[in-house]
């Protein structure tokens, strides 16, 4: 099954290739999760609000929104290796940016820019990286198990969520009661990236990196008013990419203020002696007599095991959409996640830290399932449709910011309704997925991605 996942048409076996490409969704959730733990950070060294620290994802996914389309179209005129390398160079360049950012002496206000300027640098490399990444992974294979492959590859995208907190969070977040307000070694692990990014660019130049063109489905009769369609007439990937705005808004709203919850008082209680007793002396402190909280390293190690949850959900969707309808199993994840949302916003305790946790192992497919269902059917217009689904990310750059408003102006718990809000739409839209495709294909083009055999 394994040989066959990666054969393509011409009979040849792209298993290498595909492991290069899961570096590059491995090194992106690296870069994205550590920016997660800058949340917290700034609003601790710079006293930005809540709603202002998301300014770290505005410009982040602006990145990917802005970058998207040229990187698009450097993957389609250059190829797939020039699109990839020009990511990892780019991404070099941002990483080292923040050696001379970190040690400017200014006004909290300009010290932020600066440091959001090195951070949209990064993101630009990634976009090309994400842009490439994602429909090379479809290709690599046959095109019935286009999406058990990118599921796949994502998996590795989700251990590097695992260890970017970690990363970050050693240099950046206090392991006591005290709050870190420096920016002193904001530029190590950034450094760190740049080093691991110098391998990659001598591994992708000279490993197999072929051109390999998306099949397209069978052409209507000449004369069909269903012949080459343009892109903004086919309803499954227009649909996928307003879903995938609000997956993204979601997503990146849960991950961004995770450390925020934890560390919220009204939303965690004190910790029950037997864990405070479990837990080493860096994730835990007391601010009275036989009471314990987490630090905020402790909350950057548990968002490194939410994303734990998020592995296992990666891996075990890879197995389920080879074996069940992709678009149903985002409805159903989306309606769990929905459910998650409404007790993560009530007074749970426990309960409701429980119910965020289990949020990112329902998130888990969303990004890729939606990749795959948007582009599905596009042959040779792919390229350009991944780079439009990759524009999808803007919603991580805007809506996180209300989320940020209702957290500072009523309480984090009523922030958490914008998530809820933005599953409900996934979910309608992974119920109706088929109708959708079906009704612009017509009858003489039935195939929907399904079960893998």
């Amino acid at each position: 099954m394994t040989g066959k996942l990666f054969t393509t048409p011409d009979g040849k076996n792209r298993a290498r290739t595909f492991a290069l490409v899961c570096t590059l969704f491995l090194l992106s959730a690296l870069c994205n999760s550590m920016i997660d733990v800058l949340n917290k950070h700034f609003q601790n060294s710079l006293g930005v609000s809540k709603a202002h620290s998301t300014f770290v994802q505005a410009v982040w996914y602006g990145a990917y929104f802005l970058m998207a389309l040229p990187a698009g179209w450097i993957a389609r005129r250059f190829g797939y290796r020039a699109g990839i390398l020009t990511g990892l160079v780019t991404v070099i360049a941002g990483s080292l940016l923040f050696i001379p950012v970190t040690s400017l002496h200014a006004s909290p206000a300009v010290v932020f820019a600066a440091f959001l300027g090195a951070l949209f640098v990064v993101g630009a490399g990634l976009t090309f990286l994400e842009a490439i990444a994602n429909p090379y992974s479809t290709v690599l294979g046959p095109p019935e198990s286009g999406v058990a492959r990118i599921n796949l590859g994502q998996s590795c995208n989700a251990v590097g969520w695992i260890l970017g907190p970690l990363l970050a969070g050693s240099f950046l977040l206090s392991k006591t009661g005290v709050a870190n307000t420096s920016n002193a070694a904001l530029y190590l692990p950034y450094l760190f990236v740049a080093g691991i990014v110098a391998v990659l660019v001598l591994v992708f130049s000279i490993g197999p990196v072929p051109e390999i063109h998306a099949p397209a489905e069978p052409k209507p009769a000449a004369g069909s008013a269903r012949a080459e369609r343009p892109l903004w007439q086919e309803r499954h990937f227009l649909l996928a990419i307003v879903s995938q705005f609000l997956y993204c808004a979601a997503q990146t709203g849960i991950f961004s203020f995770f450390v925020n919850y934890l560390k919220d008082d009204r939303c965690v209680p004190a910790l029950p002696l037997w864990a405070a007793n479990i837990l080493p002396a860096a994730m835990k402190f007391s601010p009275a007599p036989d009471a314990w909280r987490i630090t905020e390293y402790g909350a950057g190690v548990f968002l490194s095991v939410a994303f734990g949850f998020f592995t296992v959900g990666r891996f075990s969707g890879s197995a389920i959409t080879r074996y069940c309808p992709p678009h149903l199993t985002l409805g159903v994840y989306a309606v769990i996640n929905s459910v998650m949302m409404i007790l993560v916003m009530l007074p749970l305790g426990w309960g409701s830290v429980a119910a965020l946790f289990l949020s990112f192992f329902f998130m888990s497919i969303m990004y890729p399932t939606h990749f795959a269902l948007g582009i599905h059917g596009l042959g040779e217009k792919t390229k350009l449709a991944a780079s439009w689904m990759v524009t999808a990310v803007v919603g991580g750059a805007i809506l996180p910011y209300f989320m940020g408003l209702l957290a500072d102006h009523y309480s984090l718990r009523a922030g958490f309704i914008m998530p809820l809000l933005c599953f409900v739409f996934i979910a309608c839209y992974g119920f109706g997925w088929r109708k959708w495709y079906r009704h612009e294909r017509g009858p003489e083009h039935p195939s929907v991605p399904g079960p893998a055999h």
